[in-house]
């Protein structure tokens, strides 16, 4: 048998004809940054991915919408003043006729010689549109899953009110017939209509849920979805003693009215229940130059544990006590602005309350 010896190759990484073979052979796009976020070098696969401006941080706002992922001049000189690690996936880029979606790893860059003063920033990037896709159809996997597993728990949920509803219908019946009190059957049937009202509540929510896509309707200016989500809720808001103040003085763009009617209502039900003593719903919109919707919805409740502000989109994730919240409202908001193209972001407010914010792209 031929014996092999391993040996050992040093190699001085202080080279910088090496470090630059080695930069420009990585599967992923680097880009090196001073302080003052001037590009110091970017490799092959880089400007492959994106447009390499001179700026680090104009290089990813040219393709990055900064009114969802935020203003990346900030984000980047914070990476290089704390020294902190930033992270952020599935970002959407366009630009040259690229529609990518990238993973994007920020991190400082110290000076040489095993000094920890930090020198500038890295930027990491890699091209996860496939993965995206994927991960796309999974999530849908999965939630026809999570229906599948979760329908012996809808079942027992709509068993509950049936057999309320079965026996206060029953206890009118016995008690018209022995006519021993007027009074009672009205009381009964009220039970019993409640009992109802929460089954088409869970199984509109459920199909809702459901639903792989949504159907094409007549183009709609936002602000008159807003305006006629606002009247449809408005008996419950006076009801609840909720003033809904809406602050969209101007004109919007038009888009496809499709489910966001659902998804205003949605969330102006969820402020409203949020204050079972009165409040006060706030509506704000703005529209960004490169033409993104960001509607703003902020209650006077109590707020949210800020662990939940991802777990509430969730399906059949609740806050909500005594059987009142079937977990899926805010699951669907997700779902249908998705198909869109945008997002849904949830925040307590720095005083009191709650911030649920929509971002929508319109069209041109």
């Amino acid at each position: 048998m031929e014996e092999r010896h391993l040996t050992t190759v040093a190699i001085n990484l202080q080279d910088s004809t090496f470090a630059a073979a080695v930069l420009q052979s990585l599967p992923i796009g680097v880009i090196s940054y001073n302080k003052e976020l001037k590009i110091l070098n970017a490799n092959s696969a880089a400007s492959a991915l994106i447009d390499v401006r001179e700026q680090a941080d104009v290089t990813l706002s040219a393709g990055i919408n900064e009114k969802i992922w935020g203003d990346w001049h900030q984000i980047l000189l914070n990476v290089v003043a704390t020294g902190k690690i930033c992270k952020f996936d599935n970002v959407g880029y366009s630009a040259n006729g690229n529609n990518l979606s990238l993973q994007i790893t920020l991190v400082p860059m110290y000076n040489g010689n095993g000094g920890r003063q930090i020198a500038g920033g890295i930027m990491l990037l890699e091209n996860v549109t496939g993965i995206a896709t994927i991960a796309k159809q999974q999530a849908h996997t999965e939630r026809l899953a999570v229906l599948g597993k979760l329908a012996s728990k809808v079942a027992h949920e709509l068993n509950n009110p049936i057999d309320g509803i079965m026996r206060y219908i029953n206890l009118a019946k016995r008690t018209i017939i022995s006519d021993r009190d007027h009074t009672k059957p009205l009381e009964y049937l009220e039970y019993a209509t409640g009992g109802l009202k929460r089954m088409v509540q869970i199984i509109t929510e459920l199909l809702e849920f459901s639903r792989s896509r949504h159907s094409p309707s007549e183009d709609t200016s936002l602000d008159k979805i807003i305006e006629d989500a606002v009247k449809f809720i408005e008996p419950k808001a006076r009801a609840a003693a909720v003033e809904i103040d809406r602050q969209c003085h101007k004109t919007l763009p038009k888009t496809k009215n499709s489910n966001l009617f659902q998804v205003f209502c949605n969330l102006l039900k969820n402020a409203i229940e949020a204050m079972p003593d009165g409040g006060k719903v706030t509506i704000t919109c703005d529209i960004s130059s490169d033409n993104i919707a960001s509607i703003k919805f902020r209650d006077t409740g109590q707020g949210f544990e800020p662990q939940n502000s991802e777990a509430i989109f969730e399906p059949f994730f609740t806050t909500k006590t005594g059987g009142k919240g079937t977990g899926l409202g805010l699951a669907i908001c997700r779902d249908i602005l998705e198909k869109y193209g945008g997002k849904i972001t949830a925040e307590n407010a720095p005083d009191k309350g709650s911030i649920f914010t929509v971002y929508l792209p319109l069209k041109e």
